[in-house]
């Protein structure tokens, strides 16, 4: 090993020798510092040592960086380091992770609680329905957008005001705070807000990334008691007598799939959303069955398809199949579109998804001519379980009917009715309504007149 005194000029004039990819020289001022040149020009100062008995070699850094009084400086940091028993390598290493570590702590602390929402939604979407997910992006909202119905522009949700803030700047008296606030415009939403935000803050604890930023006392079920009003429950409800009044209104409603669709919700008792989401192919005339999307239920639910309901249906299937006329049709081609029959059972040509998503206001307007307090959709479900006992149908048979969970041992293991045991009770509650609600109608002649529909 030739050894050399370095100096500015003689280091310059270094070359890589003939026939070889690199050559070293060594100061001998220095021991164990060097100068590798390569065959391609490239020069790099380096340190070479022994730790447990093995040769280390490390590469300083770059000739043309690095001055030659800097470069020595680093190479007797490096022996003192190699003299400690210690590999420079792996100090570099746990100091780079330390700072990526500092770094990535920094990021998780900058991190604002609408940069953790939408990773929470992406994540939860799979699992969730369709309206659950919409619940979340509605109430986090910022709002300002046109209204899809009615004018005006969209109001912020309860949780926009939050969505700025660091999650570490939740506490409990700010928290407290904003549902006081909310409570006093939209208790019903606030209260739904911060359920949804407790179960997000529950996700984040499971994440590293965001493990710790939440207080957890910010989310306190002790918050929603001390400051939202006390929830009753909702008991609206159709009355025997009012259906009469009830089915001549919703004849009014000039929209023929908003009309079955809420005479739907109160002939099976099914949820709004499970409704809504109705395709022609979970329709089966022929045996008189519907294909309900459970919300409890992964694999879904067969009810029976009532006598009147189905020819309800298939008056809809009918609209829905019979092609537009030759000048809508000429329309679609300049726009460059085609027609084709919508897949879903209850349409609707203004919305975004191609079905009805808000039944409420027909329905108010139903509620209003009658002269009734409203009605919701789930209150028209709650009716069909209220205005059954009138048949004195088993109160298994409605509930597998509305998809509710067993709630006994043997309702839940070894009651399983077949569709044939429910249709035989639903066309009695059908059957029921309609000579309550004064319609004249024949089963018999509908249930034959169905054969033909596909």
């Amino acid at each position: 090993m030739n050894k050399t005194n370095f100096t500015a000029d003689r280091v310059a004039s270094f070359q890589c020798e003939s026939e070889k990819k690199q050559s070293i020289y060594w100061d001998a001022k220095t021991p164990g510092f060097g100068l590798r040149v390569t065959a391609a020009g490239a020069r790099a100062y380096v340190y070479e040592s022994r730790l447990f008995g093995k040769t280390v070699r490390l590469t300083i850094g770059d000739a043309r960086a690095w001055t030659l009084g800097k470069a020595r400086t680093e190479a007797a940091r490096l022996k003192t380091v190699i003299d400690d028993g210690k590999d420079p390598r792996e100090v570099k290493a746990g100091e780079r992770a330390a700072h990526e570590a500092r770094k990535a702590e920094a990021r998780r602390k900058d991190v604002t609680l609408g940069d953790a929402w939408l990773v929470y939604l992406e994540e939860r979407r799979p699992r969730w329905s369709e309206l659950h997910y919409r619940d979340h992006v509605d109430l986090s909202s910022v709002g300002g957008q046109p209204k899809k119905r009615g004018k005006g522009l969209t109001e912020p949700g309860p949780l926009a005001p939050l969505m700025p803030l660091k999650p570490s700047d939740l506490s409990a008296d700010r928290i407290s705070a904003w549902l006081k606030a909310e409570a006093a415009k939209r208790p019903a939403r606030a209260r739904l807000a911060f359920n949804l935000l407790r179960i997000f803050a529950g996700w984040c604890e499971s994440k590293p990334e965001y493990r710790g930023l939440v207080d957890a006392q910010a989310v306190s079920t002790r918050i929603a008691k001390d400051t939202l009003p006390k929830r009753h429950a909702k008991a609206d409800v159709l009355q025997r007598e009012q259906l009469a009044a009830w089915f001549k209104a919703v004849w009014q409603i000039e929209n023929p799939a908003m009309t079955t669709y809420l005479i739907a919700l109160l002939i099976t008792g099914a949820r709004r959303e499970e409704m809504a989401a109705l395709k022609w192919d979970d329709v089966d005339f022929k045996w008189r069955s519907l294909s309900i999307a459970d919300k409890v239920e992964d694999t879904g639910r067969m009810i029976p398809l009532t006598p009147f309901l189905a020819s309800l249906l298939a008056e809809l299937k009918r609209l829905n199949d019979t092609p537009p006329n030759i000048r809508q049709l000429r329309r679609l081609q300049q726009r460059g579109e085609y027609w084709r029959p919508s897949p879903w059972v209850f349409s609707s040509k203004t919305s975004a998804d191609g079905r009805l998503a808000a039944p409420n206001r027909a329905l108010h307007r139903v509620c209003q001519l009658v002269g009734i307090p409203p009605v919701t959709p789930h209150g028209l479900r709650r009716s069909f379980g209220t205005l059954a006992e009138w048949v004195e149908v088993p109160v298994g048979i409605v509930a597998q009917i509305m998809g509710h969970a067993p709630s006994a041992l043997a309702e839940k293991h070894y009651r399983r009715r077949p569709l044939d045991l429910l249709r035989m009770w639903h066309d009695r509650i059908e059957a029921w309504l309609l000579e309550q609600a004064g319609i004249e109608f024949d089963a018999s002649a509908a249930q034959a007149g169905l054969h033909a529909v596909k």
